[in-house]
């Protein structure tokens, strides 16, 4: 086989189900405590917000994460990168050569 990694091997079906499972607990939970599942009266009426808030987040973070990693182009995972990443390959104009520059224009001159 070839050394370039699958799409597949960059982050598990079963990693990016476990991710989403963590976020929905945890929304579910931080929902759960501030409607105040835990007093007497409240705690049955709390449990079917938390329970739609969790599958919605669990949902949500789901799709994000697969659309991000189809961005991801698994040939350049491994690729080395040594220079700014934030820079251009190619810097677009260097000074002197915007045309109708010569050697000896001043700005703002006419050349008529």
């Amino acid at each position: 086989m070839t050394d370039r990694p699958m799409r597949r091997e960059l982050l598990r079906p079963v990693q990016l189900l476990g991710i989403a499972f963590a976020c929905a607990v945890f929304a579910g939970v931080v929902t759960f405590v501030s409607t105040g599942g835990f007093q007497a009266g409240v705690g049955p009426l709390a449990l079917p917000l938390t329970a739609v808030i969790a599958g919605v987040t669990f949902i949500v973070v789901l799709l994000g994460l697969s659309l991000l990693l189809l961005a991801v182009d698994p040939a350049q995972v491994q690729k080395p990168i040594d220079r700014p990443v934030l820079l251009d390959d190619e810097p677009d104009d260097t000074p002197g050569d915007a045309p109708g520059d010569a050697p000896g224009d001043t700005p703002g001159q006419n050349r008529s």
